[in-house]
């Protein structure tokens, strides 16, 4: 794993929302009237890949990593308001005159559908001229991701060199476009949608077996070590030249907005391998990611949406913690929470986690962090770190959404979510839980269940180091 910033480089544009009602047809015309409008902007393109891969990198237990953006901007509002809204949310750009005005992209949504989108970009063909500052900032990457949107950037020379350059000691995810430059030499992943996969390849059809066949082609076409096919509802297929590819199916997910949903994957994907993933780990990852973006309301769930990477992320149902709470209320239901360590899962968790799921209709689960669990077992656990204990828990059926805590008791994430019932594993005392008088504060209550007798993780330690004979109680 080299040192150095996640570096996107590509076109950026402004993504703007015009979100309103319809509730007639216009008098003049079979088209409906929308009315008590509001707007909202954010960065698009190669700079939403950006804000998106800044969420992760700020995530708890995830990257740290400084984010840079290579683009080229306007000198125009737009272009003003991309860089404004990117150094709110910490991400570092070099950039360069784009010789024309920013490309402003803009939805009509009414009751979460698109209407209409108009584009306002020049269509002169003038070439974009990258600065020295922007190779170097490219070189100096610990991994790139190159964000094509068909507008040039990627295509000229210096950027391809240094891209090129970067690629040799560093791990290079390419998201491409039909109007872009060919991916360079080297890329780690390559991450085309499956219409893109077909076209650069010649061929039609749909499914798994024609996503492998176009993966495999441009493997050895473009020189990449793989290529990860985003098949949309349908999850991922990662491709390599010669190996049986892996399908990585998507959780279901109902509604939502599926806009930006290929950035957040390519994302999700650049930031797994900048940490050292393998691709195929980060590739389940991204596709859970992107999951639940599009869940969450896609764009329009910014920054809510990408808060807490790594616990608010339930790999079976790709519902954020907040979300999954608004529509459990939304629709009458209980919302129920428990929490521990989970070092080791064992059959008294999943009889605890059970039980628990029986008593509403929501499970949430909360997790102490790796640091937390060191404060209150010891210098030796855990032994099964939080990023593992948080996908294991999330794939139980009785399991709707794990978030993890950094503090040594779950009061704060308890005071955030708010849930109705608290569960308890175990001979405690109700009266006698610090959660007790929280709860109460909004009406909720703390249940104990039963817990199965001589299932404990201290005892499995114990067994596995040769300490006991037997599981005993405890």
């Amino acid at each position: 794993m080299r040192a150095g910033p996640l570096v996107v480089v590509g076109d950026a544009l402004l993504d703007r929302d015009v979100i309103g009602r319809a509730e007639r047809l216009s008098p003049d015309a079979p088209v409906p009237v929308v009315s008590g409008v509001t707007e909202t902007e954010r960065p698009g393109g190669a700079a939403l890949a950006a804000l998106l891969a800044a969420a992760d990198a700020g995530a708890e237990g995830v990257g740290g990593r400084e984010v840079m953006l290579v683009t080229a901007l306007g000198a125009d509002e737009a272009g003003e308001r991309v860089a404004a809204l990117l150094a709110a949310a910490g991400v570092t750009v070099v950039a360069c005159r784009l010789p024309g005005r920013t490309t402003v992209k803009e939805r009509v949504r009414v009751a979460g559908q698109s209407l209409l989108r108009v584009d306002r970009e020049d269509s002169a063909d003038r070439p974009v001229r990258p600065t020295a500052a922007m190779g170097d900032a490219v070189r100096s990457a610990g991994a790139v991701l190159a964000a094509d949107y068909g507008r040039g950037l990627l295509a000229t020379d210096e950027i391809r060199r240094a891209v090129g350059e970067a690629a040799a000691g560093a791990p290079l995810v390419w998201d491409p476009h039909p109007r872009g430059a060919e991916p360079v030499p080297g890329a780690r992943l390559v991450t085309p949608n499956l219409a893109e996969a077909l076209a650069a390849t010649g061929t039609t059809g749909a499914g798994v077996a024609v996503a492998a066949r176009a993966g495999k082609a441009l493997a050895r076409r473009w020189e990449a070590h793989g290529i990860a096919v985003t098949l949309g509802a349908g999850g991922a297929l990662l491709a390599t030249a010669d190996d049986v590819p892996l399908v990585v199916p998507a959780p279901h997910v109902t509604g939502g907005d599926p806009c930006g949903a290929g950035d957040r994957f390519a994302s999700a994907v650049a930031a797994r391998l900048a940490d050292g993933e393998l691709p195929s780990e980060a590739v389940t990852a991204a596709v859970a990611a992107a999951s639940a973006y599009v869940a969450a309301g896609g764009p329009g769930s910014l920054p809510s949406a990408l808060a807490g990477r790594v616990g608010d992320r339930p790999a079976g149902r790709a519902v954020g913690v907040d979300e999954l709470v608004r529509r459990t209320r939304a629709a009458g239901g209980t919302v129920v929470a428990t929490g521990g360590c989970f070092d080791l899962l064992h059959a008294g968790h999943v009889a605890t986690l059970e039980a628990a799921r029986r008593l509403g209709d929501c499970l949430i689960v909360c997790v102490n962090s790796d640091d937390s669990v060191r404060r209150l077992k010891g210098a030796g656990r855990p032994l099964v770190p939080e990023r593992d204990r948080v996908r294991v828990l999330a794939a139980l059926g009785c399991v709707d959404a794990v978030t993890v805590f950094p503090e040594d008791t779950p009061l704060a994430v308890l005071d955030r979510i708010r849930p109705d019932v608290w569960v308890k594993g175990g001979d405690y005392t109700v009266s006698a839980l610090p959660e007790t008088p929280l709860l109460a504060g909004w009406g909720g209550e703390v249940v104990v269940v039963p817990y199965l007798e001589g299932r404990s993780t201290t005892r499995l330690v114990e067994m596995a180091a040769g300490e006991t004979g037997g599981m005993g109680n405890g």
